[in-house]
């Protein structure tokens, strides 16, 4: 079993910035790659950025320039620095890992439980 807990949200004004926080535990042989998706009420759950486990990035054309996804496998936790933040930034923010189980040999998924981050015109 693998858990993944995000932390770090809240509520900001337009222009702010949030730094949140997702800390993989468990049964972790390694991780692979990891992302950020958000879920704003009433809409589809969407990629906000990804990483690799070598550090390559991706990002959402709407986050591109203001968002940066990082990570440390050391401590297993995975950031996202949220910048000039806008209420259409308004969601739900999911992490999610695909993790090298240290008992199994195949990999699997696993999301974590959200962070609200609301941002105030």
């Amino acid at each position: 079993q693998v858990q993944l807990v995000e932390s770090g949200g809240g509520l900001v004004q337009a222009g702010g910035s949030l730094r949140l926080s997702c800390k993989a535990s468990g049964d972790i042989r390694s991780i692979n790659a990891m992302g950020w998706y958000r879920q704003a009420p009433g809409k589809q759950r969407d990629l906000v950025a990804t990483v690799t486990s070598g550090g390559s990035t991706n990002y959402a054309d709407s986050v591109k320039g203001r968002f940066n996804i990082a990570r440390d496998n050391a401590k297993n936790t995975m950031y996202l620095q949220m910048n000039s933040l806008n209420p259409e930034d308004t969601a739900v923010y999911y992490c999610t890992a695909n993790v090298q189980l240290l008992s199994l040999h195949t990999a699997h998924d696993y999301w974590g439980q959200g962070t609200q981050v609301t941002v105030s015109s």
